[in-house]
């Protein structure tokens, strides 16, 4: 089997603009400008009801976190809230570039979302990212009433980098005893820097995100002397993961990501989590996000808004 065509075509047009992070790219900061520079179609936003900003407090000794918060069209009273964390390798991307994704997901689900702006790699190295993260959901269980919410119903998610940090907020949450949370939807999840499975091999070179990028991107975040083996850097060498709220997570065929989320399913299935995994033939990673280009997005996007719709309102 091939990509589709129409990913194909995605791919195509998506590498020829892309900085070849790790290669002949390997400054952040100059990987940041090329992709601001890229011209953007315009977009019109999904309309919700409310969206507004705030900084919240930081991770002691840390800087406050800037969040943007989505309120569902049509929809008021007690909300549950999904903790959303934007994807990018730790590195790269921003609430910008997640904000029509977090439009989808408060109204489909019917949820608070509430994205955040964490500290970026390699200037802020692993644990900012995923401690920040970890405070946005400290705040968003003491405080969800203020923001219309109801504080027993909490999601996480995340996609690639973004799913690693709502993956480890699930480990950080049930081993500091924190907030209860209902659901984990991880969306081609980055879990290990390793890389060494098969789909790392198969899929290496040519589908976009590429083994060289990754390589890159988790050198930034763990930097020279991180620890590839923490399990709150990287949740798939976390050995025990009872306990953890069900998960939904989304893989791509042509993805050096898929075996690591695959396999994240299938331990946490043999921890006695309730984990569905869905892998999507003939696409690559970041195709979850491209609904108005994609059958498979608005497919995989549907079935991930269901499971959380399940977990929230049921």
């Amino acid at each position: 089997m091939a990509l589709k065509p129409e990913a194909q075509a995605i791919v195509d047009a998506a590498a020829g603009s892309f900085p070849k992070l790790g290669t002949e790219v390997t400054d952040a900061a100059q990987a940041r400008r090329m992709l601001a520079a890229r011209p953007v179609a315009a977009v019109d936003p999904i309309p919700v009801r409310k969206v507004e900003e705030r900084l919240i407090p930081g991770p002691e000794g840390a800087p406050p976190v800037r969040v943007r918060i989505y309120h569902p069209a049509g929809a008021g009273g007690e909300l549950p809230a999904i903790v959303f964390c934007h994807g990018g390798g730790f590195t790269i991307c921003s609430l910008d570039s997640h904000d029509q994704l977090c439009r989808g997901m408060a109204n489909e689900v019917g949820a608070i979302v509430v994205s955040v702006d964490y500290r970026q790699a390699p200037e802020h190295r692993y644990p900012a990212a995923a401690e920040d993260a970890y405070a946005v959901l400290c705040w968003v269980a003491e405080l969800k009433a203020s923001l219309g919410g109801d504080p027993g119903r909490i999601a996480v998610a995340g996609d690639s980098s973004g799913g690693n940090l709502a993956a480890v907020t699930t480990l950080l949450a049930r081993d500091r005893r924190g907030p209860a949370i209902a659901h984990q939807l991880l969306v081609y999840p980055m879990l290990d820097p390793a890389r060494d499975t098969d789909s790392y091999r198969e899929n290496a070179q040519g589908y976009f995100v590429t083994d060289d990028h990754l390589r890159w991107y988790w050198e930034q975040y763990l930097g020279p002397d991180g620890d590839a083996a923490d399990p709150y850097a990287a949740p798939a060498h976390a050995a025990d993961l009872t306990g953890l709220p069900p998960a939904h997570i989304v893989t791509a065929e042509y993805d050096p990501l898929r075996d690591e989320g695959e396999n994240y399913g299938a331990r946490l299935r043999a921890a006695g989590v309730d984990a569905e995994v869905i892998r999507y033939d003939g696409e690559f990673h970041g195709f979850f996000s491209m609904g108005e280009h994609l059958p498979d997005a608005k497919v995989a996007s549907a079935a991930a808004y269901s499971a959380l719709r399940r977990a929230l309102h049921d």
